[in-house]
């Protein structure tokens, strides 16, 4: 008998809808839909699609406790061998909710839970609570992440164990277990040496953490005399978002002139973000972009001037690699300008 599935994916996936349906309530359907039909056809037969839950990811964000409450209640109704939710790739709040229900399924219902993304999703912060198997950054990638998937999936339901994060294909989870190798390490050792100096690829037994370490440039002696920019990755953008910045996921950003201009009235500045509600941002833009304040400070002479451009994009799902880009960019750019100080503002 062929283990039974429940699977959650988001609206667009469901093919109902890009973001402009991503308010849709929580829908059960019968069998497999969208990426299920690959997950299923992986299983070839030891496993199928019951119900699929479709979910809006911006309904999923607002109303997260009704959401998981009225999914809790769908999935322990089906009651099935592996709850699957995704793959996300880096889709932000597709993937923070993919995470989060996943591991309320685990923790609430019991179940085995199985969900899939980019590592740099912010899903993907649960990695510790759950599996997550890492996929590439878009969707492009569906045909590698979905055998993926689905190899871990059976396993989980079969019960059988479980091997490391490098060989099965999930996020590395901090454990660490005893095990015996069959070659010791030195000669492994010295395998990895050889493959490095000859520029082949290799995977150490022991990856060490990296870190970003930015040095803090000197405090300014006078900031009466200083030009400061404002920076935002809060997605405030002048109305009717003229670059088309993306509301997750942003693969730009955008330069505006501020020149002259005092207040970001609702009818001038918007918000593209599409991680946080924009009505108070769409109300008052200076809310996330504080133009009418560094104007206060400009006239009282509390800072030389303000910048007449600033620079915003979309930190939504977006991945590091493109924000640090994004970042080198426009700062050589602000050098360039003279200006002595940023304020970067989020949301």
């Amino acid at each position: 008998m062929a283990f039974k599935v429940v699977h959650y994916i988001n609206q667009f996936f469901a093919q109902v809808g890009g973001e402009e349906m991503a308010h849709i309530a929580p829908e059960l359907r019968e069998g497999k839909v969208g990426p299920g039909v690959a997950l299923e056809a992986a299983w070839k037969g030891e496993a199928a699609i019951a119900k699929t839950i479709v979910c809006g990811d911006s309904y999923f964000a607002e109303h997260e406790k009704e959401a998981k409450a009225t999914i809790l209640d769908w999935v322990k109704a089906e009651a099935p061998d592996l709850f699957i939710a995704g793959p996300a790739f880096n889709a932000g709040r597709y993937g923070y909710a993919c995470a989060t229900i996943a591991k309320a399924v685990k923790e609430e219902l019991g179940i085995k839970v199985l969900t899939g993304m980019y590592e740099e999703n912010p899903g993907a912060d649960l990695k510790k609570d759950i599996l997550i198997v890492a996929t590439a950054n878009n969707a492009a990638g569906m045909r590698q992440a979905a055998p993926k998937m689905a190899a871990l999936a059976l396993k989980l339901m079969k019960g059988e164990e479980i091997g490391a994060s490098v060989v099965e294909g999930y996020m590395n989870q901090g454990i660490r277990v005893n095990f015996f190798e069959k070659e010791r390490g030195a000669k492994r050792a010295v395998d990895m040496m050889i493959k490095k100096l000859n520029d082949e690829p290799f995977v150490t037994e022991y990856p060490m953490p990296t870190f970003d370490r930015v040095a803090p440039n000197p405090a300014i002696k006078d900031l009466s005399k200083a030009t400061i920019a404002l920076c935002t990755s809060g997605g405030i953008v002048p109305k009717g978002n003229p670059d088309h910045i993306e509301s997750s996921s942003a693969s730009h950003y955008g330069e505006y002139c501020i020149e002259g201009v005092l207040d970001l009235t609702p009818e001038t500045y918007e918000t593209a973000h599409g991680g946080y509600d924009p009505v108070y941002a769409n109300a008052d833009a200076d809310r996330v972009l504080p133009v009418d304040i560094m104007r206060e400070f400009e006239a009282k002479g509390i800072i030389g001037k303000l910048h007449n451009k600033y620079y915003a994009t979309v930190g939504n799902g977006t991945a590091v690699a493109n924000a640090k880009a994004f970042a080198a960019e426009y700062a050589q750019k602000l050098k360039a300008d003279g200006v002595d100080a940023v304020i970067m503002t989020s949301t």
